[in-house]
């Protein structure tokens, strides 16, 4: 008798630790989120914009309440009613790059941010946290949101931008769904970028590990059209009217591409089944940018879009850091000494046994000091990589790694233990 009393018992305790299913908290649809993030190098702020519901949710539906990686910043949703995680995920903005240039210093600006979650059946309480180099809380944002609030737009049913498959292992709901849209392309212009598309998706999946989990992926080439034919670029007095407001010299870095207008990206991509995104710009100026669960853009006419499209896209999907350094350069405007950081293939030695100190023992990777554009300080795991320079033809071990688990992560239905 006390031995079953304590099997009741025991059962009791592991119920809370069985994992979640989808469909007890969320409905087959998005809840997309938009915020403000405000301020300067000193004070942070974070503001609800709007709220949307997209017909379709394309985001796992397994891990709900874990993390693949930390991030620059984390979304909690829990349930209003018990307070219990039912999803969390992780980020990092163009907002949290810029309060660390010397701008930041002396002037505040604002940047659109937008987030999609799977849609709640019952009230949840939404917290938004942002985090700075030494990965502490900087700013926060908890508010609670009403699944029937008369407010929240729907979007996506009455126009759908017009797109095509390039890839398809299978339905969105059991595989990693990526949009790649049109940036600078007139409509006449429309065949070109269904064919830059495709060297894009052809580019990415001839690299590992995403050749060898290719069966995983859904690939969509989404047909947004722009007034001009080309991107701005500041530098050389170029300023042309494009669906997202892409430019060059963000930051006042010449090769850096990027857009503040998240918003309308997301726009574009309503009703179509998506969660990561690639943009291509129709120039044969040379840059890119990736942004962690943000985006990836980078130009379609450079001879040098292949390894770059495939490099921003370590970023923004996997949450891979640049493995590059400038000579010379020790300051850490990105990264503090003082903690390990969150990306998985750089480290400081700080907590090395959470990185790749295991393939370092096992001789499958290395230790070389330069990373995270510093020289001193940061270290990465090969002499060479996808990460680090353009003629590497491919990512290290420790990348490969890393992406896999990602991958896993978005598709494999057991949860962790």
């Amino acid at each position: 008798m006390k031995k079953t009393l304590f099997i009741i018992l025991l059962l009791s305790l592991l119920s809370p630790m069985k994992a979640q299913k989808f469909e007890d908290y969320f409905s087959n649809q998005t809840l997309r989120v938009d915020y403000t993030l405000c301020g300067n190098a000193t004070r942070q702020e974070i503001y609800p914009d709007a709220l949307s519901r997209l017909p379709l949710w394309a985001g796992r539906r397994h891990h709900l309440s874990e993390l693949p990686i930390q991030g620059n910043g984390q979304i909690t949703m829990r349930d209003a009613e018990s307070k219990q995680c039912i999803y969390k995920t992780s980020f990092s903005t163009l907002f949290q790059e810029w309060i660390s240039t010397d701008e930041a210093q002396t002037a505040s600006r604002s940047f659109e941010n937008t987030f999609l979650l799977p849609f709640p059946l019952k009230p949840v309480e939404i917290e938004i946290t942002l985090r700075d180099i030494k990965q502490e809380v900087v700013a926060s944002l908890t508010h609670t949101v009403q699944p029937d609030n008369i407010l929240i737009q729907q979007k996506g049913t009455a126009h759908v931008t017009p797109h095509t498959y390039l890839l398809k292992g299978g339905n969105e709901t059991d595989c990693i769904n990526i949009a790649i849209l049109a940036e600078g392309y007139t409509a006449d212009e429309m065949a070109v970028f269904r064919r830059d598309a495709q060297i894009a998706c052809e580019a990415l999946f001839s690299h590992e590990p995403f050749k060898s989990e290719k069966n995983k992926f859904n690939v969509i080439a989404v047909e947004s059209t722009s007034p001009d034919s080309g991107v701005s670029v500041p530098g050389k007095a170029i300023w042309k009217q494009t669906a997202f407001g892409s430019h060059f010299d963000t930051f006042y870095s010449d090769r850096y591409l990027t857009s503040g207008r998240v918003k309308d990206i997301h726009d574009a991509l309503a009703g179509i089944p998506y969660e990561h995104i690639i943009i291509l710009a129709n120039t044969e100026e040379y840059g890119g940018g990736g942004i962690y669960n943000s985006y990836t853009l980078t130009t379609a006419h450079h001879y040098a879009f292949r390894p770059v499209v495939v490099h921003e896209f370590g970023h923004s999907f996997g949450g891979l850091a640049d493995e590059y350094y400038y000579s010379g350069h020790t300051t850490n405007d990105f990264y503090s000494l003082e903690v390990e950081p969150w990306e998985q293939n750089i480290t400081t030695l700080v907590d090395f046994k959470s990185k790749w100190q295991d393939m370092k023992e096992a001789k499958q990777a290395g230790l070389f000091e330069g990373g995270g554009y510093s020289a001193k300080g940061i270290y990465r795991p090969a002499d060479n990589c996808r990460m680090n320079t353009n003629q590497h033809p491919a990512f290290c071990p420790v990348c490969q790694r890393a992406l896999q688990r990602m991958i896993h992560f978005y598709t494999d239905k057991e949860e962790s233990k």
